[in-house]
Order: C-alpha cells, then structure tokens, then sequence
C-alpha cells in the first residue's frame, strides 16, 4: 500500500514494453545515420544497442509494414527510414509496434462507468505525450545529453 509521496513518484503505471524499446532504440540508430546511402543492417543495429536478433528482425517486419523504414536486399543491403526524423512520432511506434487495442467491454454499472472514466483520461493524456514527441526530439535531447557528458568530463 503506497502511504507517502516519495511512494507515489516511484511507482510506475505504465511499463516500456521492451518491443516498443527496442524499436524506438533502433529507429534512433537509423536516424543517426541519415541518407539513402547509410543503410544499417539488423546486426549492426543489434551490436550497436544491445538488442537480440531474432527479435529486431520481428521488430522490423512491424516497423516495414507500417511504412517507417525501408529495406533493401542484397550484400549491401539493410534498412534506412522510410521518412524524416520529425514526421515519425514516438505514439506511431508504439502502435506499429503494440498493435491495436481496443477498450474494454463492460456493464453499465455507475460504479464501473466512473473507473473507466478516470482511465480513460489517463490513458488520453499518456497518447498526447506520446503523440507529442518525435523521433527527432529524441535525436536532439540524445545528442544534447551527450553534450552535457562532454563539458561534465572537462
């Protein structure tokens, strides 16, 4: 039972799903390497941020069909983005990635209307966020972190 504020600030509601991680950490290492000519294979990508394979290549497939990156086959070969940096949002991975959800059925019961309620506005502002945010803003507070690393260790 969650008694005191410090309690509440370190719970957390909302899991990272690793698949939407693993994506989004992905997506990133493409950006960095932008143009049609800098194609990343899945083992770079999976070397370079610690993902798995197996499971990046499922990751892909999503993220191919879903029109975010490109593929090209061949002994040069790999993946590019299929758009710019700041026209893919951070809630477009995670639909590709998660797959439709659908809201739950339920009674008619005041009771249940009034939790549903108050989940469903949780859930509308956990979508602005994401909605908010591109995979470029990520680009700019990554690169803006490693900044601050730099002038730390001067």
């Amino acid at each position: 039972m969650m008694n005191t504020d410090a309690d509440r600030r370190n719970y957390i509601l909302l899991e990272l799903p690793s698949k939407v991680e693993y994506a989004l950490l992905a997506l990133l290492e493409l950006a960095s390497h932008p143009g049609k000519t800098n194609l990343l294979t899945i083992s770079e990508i999976s070397t370079r941020q610690n993902i798995p394979d197996r499971y990046l290549e499922h990751i892909f497939t999503s993220l191919r069909r879903g029109g975010l990156v490109q593929s090209l086959r061949g002994s040069r070969g790999g993946y590019i983005l299929a758009r710019e940096p700041w026209q893919i949002t951070v809630l477009e991975v995670v639909a590709l990635v998660e797959g439709d959800r659908k809201q739950k059925e339920s009674d008619n019961s005041i009771d249940r209307a009034l939790v549903a309620e108050i989940w469903q506005k949780a859930n509308h502002a956990s979508l602005e966020i994401l909605n908010r945010y591109t995979l470029q803003d990520l680009c700019q507070r990554r690169d803006a972190l490693k900044q601050e690393g730099l002038m730390y260790y001067i």
